[in-house]
């Protein structure tokens, strides 16, 4: 992977990142790294269950801007489903 390729998926993960963090509830402990990672997982994730319904196979891939941005919505959900309720201070 080039440097700019590098970049290109950091971006990719950061926008992912804030926008499942602006579209999913509750309260959410994450800071910019742990947000770009969110993003980057969420991406893959994304991209491997988009790649399912389509063409039938699972494909490790980082690129679409919608498979990356629901991916990590439904990373984000499940991490607060199981840190999220449990905590009170």
């Amino acid at each position: 992977m080039t440097v700019g390729g590098i970049v290109l998926a950091l971006a990719i993960g950061l926008v992912a990142g804030l926008i499942a963090r602006a579209v999913v509830p509750g309260k959410q402990d994450l800071g910019i790294i742990a947000t770009v990672v969110l993003g980057l997982v969420g991406s893959v994730v994304g991209n491997v269950l988009a790649g399912l319904v389509r063409e039938g196979e699972a494909t490790v891939a980082l690129g679409g801007w919608w498979a990356s941005i629901l991916g990590a919505v439904l990373v984000l959900a499940v991490y607060v489903a199981f840190t999220g309720r449990g905590r009170r201070r």
